[in-house]
């Protein structure tokens, strides 16, 4: 697995990523950087932490509404009965979690 330096919110974390994969993975690194710095610019929030985990829910939110604009056909379960989509955002949190380190887990 190769590991990329990527920024959000000004600071720099380094991801591992899945040879292929850099373009999606600094794609998904300029969503969450623009989410995270609406809800600083809106300032209403300062800790950052705080502002990771707004940021996690209105994208999981916006990941949530997806499925109910397409057939049920298109998200399948895996054997544990979740959906893919559901797989896809444990293992970005499980990942964001990871990078975190000692700031604290999202959830």
């Amino acid at each position: 697995m190769k590991q990329i330096e990527v920024t959000i919110l000004g600071q720099s974390y380094l991801l591992g990523c899945p040879e292929g994969g850099e373009a999606l993975l600094q794609q998904a690194v300029a969503t969450v950087d623009q989410e995270m710095s609406a809800i600083r610019d809106a300032g209403r929030v300062k800790a950052r932490e705080r502002m990771a985990v707004l940021a996690a829910l209105n994208l999981a939110y916006r990941l949530a509404e997806k499925p109910a604009a397409r057939p049920a056909a298109a998200a399948p379960a895996d054997a544990s009965g979740a959906s893919l989509d559901d797989t896809v955002l444990q293992r970005l949190i499980d990942r964001i979690d990871g990078s975190l380190g000692h700031d604290g887990h999202l959830l």
